[in-house]
């Protein structure tokens, strides 16, 4: 039988709501009991790896405990991974990730995200990482029109009304972009 994982793969542009669907899962989790806090731990590289052996097995580990009993976040997952295989502190922190996931795999849930072929590159890496992390959520950039929306919505917000000039001319900025 399958085995089914609570991990996940959160693939798309930077401000496209990556972080704020984790943290939510994170909520979620909690109250269907699958971990125990519900807490969300957000990492990148620079939180995992340090600048010489062993440290970043220690590193890791740490935000990994932080993480036990909620979701641990890793944001541009793919900058742990090295292209060449060169010997460099990333795949110490992969190897402690893939452990801890074991250790804790009762009470924990880690969300890799970023770009879509880059996340596709890493989690094909290892093979751990392959095994546990079988469903990828797609994160689509917004529309134009959604662009504006939540500029008015926002401005709204804050007692402030677009005339329909200025509306126009940001939906132009926005589509051109």
């Amino acid at each position: 039988e399958l085995q089914t994982s609570n991990h996940m793969v959160f693939t798309g542009h930077p401000g496209t709501g990556k972080t704020t669907v984790a943290r939510i899962m994170a909520k979620i989790y909690k109250c269907l009991g699958v971990v125990s806090k519900g807490q969300l731990v957000e990492t990148d590289r620079s939180g995992m790896v340090a600048g010489y052996m062993g440290q970043t097995a220690l590193k890791t580990a740490q935000v990994i405990k932080k993480a036990k009993g909620g979701v641990l976040f890793i944001d541009e997952a793919y900058a742990l991974s090295s292209e060449d295989g060169s010997n460099d502190y990333g795949k110490e922190a992969i190897d402690t990730l893939v452990k801890g996931m074991e250790d804790y795999r009762d009470d924990l849930v880690v969300i890799v995200a970023g770009y879509v072929d880059e996340m596709k590159k890493f989690i094909a890496m290892n093979p751990g990482l392959r095994s546990r992390f079988n469903r990828t959520i797609e994160f689509p950039n917004y529309t134009a029109s959604e662009l504006v929306t939540i500029i008015t919505n926002r401005a709204a917000s804050l007692d402030y009304e677009f005339s329909p000039e200025a509306i126009a001319f940001i939906e132009d900025k926005f589509a051109k972009v």
